[in-house]
């Protein structure tokens, strides 16, 4: 019996490892305390808010020595093929509601306009991609996300102020803590803030004397729009254009760096999809090369637009989501080449690929296992020194051939 007792005792008792990991979570959160009380965050406040915090080490994208990755790879925007990320289905279905809510709230889309010169299809695009319209409820508690994202995430240093500015929130009573849910990366509200987003782009635009993201469309609509406006939006310009690229087609100048007026695109050989006609003052705007699927799928001349929308998510295809929902709430015209690509290397080997490709000395940007446009430019110049089909486009075999250049 008593042998009984003592293995019921063993495998009931909490992990040493796990109580020593939360008690120096809890003795890092307490260490902010001098931070927070310099933003104004009340110590009641912090006390309460912080009372019993665990970690959620379930979250992807985190640093845990000595321990393997846990939860998702990465955000689906950067391990899904373009045809799974921009489905037709998703599209028509948050264009057709998209039309119905441009409606719906005309009057402030309207000032949103008037006052941003963004859009009012970019600004609802951006609040259907984000929270299907608001009708899909964020999974975490934000304050606990911000908090494991500060400890052991890898921008410690950005989250430890986004974490702090949760708590701020939080004492001022611009939010309850019931209604701070977040995604993984702790963005909250109906068009993903995060908390220090809210304090340089809120806006209240319905009047009532405070800004709320959360319940107010009007507020978080014009807030998107002050946001992309702050970032650099330029006013009666398109996101990009779909073109057909020409046949001999350099795909590693899809960089950002690389820029030229559309008209010189066009006469290297780029042609509107639909033989749209640009004025002049179109083809003066100077843009850059995107083709997402290297030179499989569509390609697209990318303006300043386009970047600014990629700073409020740093993918492609968020873009090109965001981009294509727009344009759908006014014509009901899909892309018109189709995506090719029906599988995407594993983050993991993305992230192999970028260090093979640096070794080599091809690679200069950030190790992060995302093949975005610097990647796939890189991966194309090591196609053109290896003999190698030129694609820009990331396969096991080229893994393979970077790899035996060790």
């Amino acid at each position: 019996m008593r042998c009984l007792l003592t293995i019921a005792v063993i495998l009931t008792a909490p992990n040493s490892s796990a109580l020593a990991a939360d008690a120096a979570f809890a003795q890092f959160v307490a260490s902010l305390w001098p931070e927070a009380q310099k933003q104004g965050v009340a110590r009641q406040t912090f006390d309460h808010e912080t009372a019993g915090l665990e970690p959620d080490y379930k979250l992807p994208d985190l640093i845990l020595p000595g321990r393997p990755a846990t939860g998702a790879p990465s955000q689906a925007e950067f391990v899904q093929v373009p045809a799974d990320y921009i489905k037709e289905a998703s599209i028509a279905r948050l264009a057709a509601y998209g039309q119905k809510l441009m409606q719906q709230y005309r009057p402030s889309l309207d000032k949103i306009e008037a006052r941003f010169g963004v859009p009012a299809t970019v600004v609802l695009a951006i609040w259907g991609r984000e929270t299907d319209f608001g009708r899909y409820t964020l999974p975490y508690d934000a304050i606990r996300v911000l908090a494991t994202q500060a400890y052991v995430g890898r921008r410690k240093d950005q989250y430890r102020g986004e974490f702090i500015l949760a708590l701020k929130l939080l004492g001022e009573g611009v939010v309850a803590r019931k209604d701070l849910r977040a995604s993984w990366g702790g963005a909250v509200g109906l068009t993903q803030f995060l908390p220090s987003e809210y304090y340089q782009h809120g806006v209240d635009l319905d009047g009532d004397g405070r800004v709320d993201i959360w319940h107010s469309v009007p507020d978080a609509l014009a807030s998107a729009a002050q946001q992309l406006a702050h970032k650099g939006w330029q006013g009666g310009l398109r996101w990009a254009h779909e073109v057909r690229a020409p046949d001999n087609v350099d795909c590693t100048m899809g960089v950002p760096e690389m820029t030229k007026p559309i008209g010189e695109w066009l006469r290297a050989g780029f042609v509107p999809v639909r033989g749209q006609k640009l004025s002049a003052k179109e083809q003066a705007e100077p843009a850059s090369l995107l083709q997402p699927e290297g030179i499989y799928g569509p390609a697209f001349l990318t303006t300043k637009n386009y970047f600014v929308i990629k700073e409020y998510n740093f993918s492609d295809l968020y873009v090109l989501f965001v981009g294509h929902l727009s344009d759908r709430m006014t014509s009901p015209l899909p892309f018109a080449t189709p995506w090719s690509a029906s599988a995407q290397l594993r983050t993991a080997d993305v992230e192999a690929m970028q260090k093979g490709l640096t070794r080599i000395g091809i690679y200069k940007d950030k190790i992060d296992g995302k093949a975005g446009m610097l990647t796939r430019a890189a991966l194309g110049a090591y196609q053109k020194s290896a003999g190698l089909k030129v694609d820009c486009w990331p396969s096991e075999a080229v893994l393979r051939s970077i790899n035996a250049q060790r």
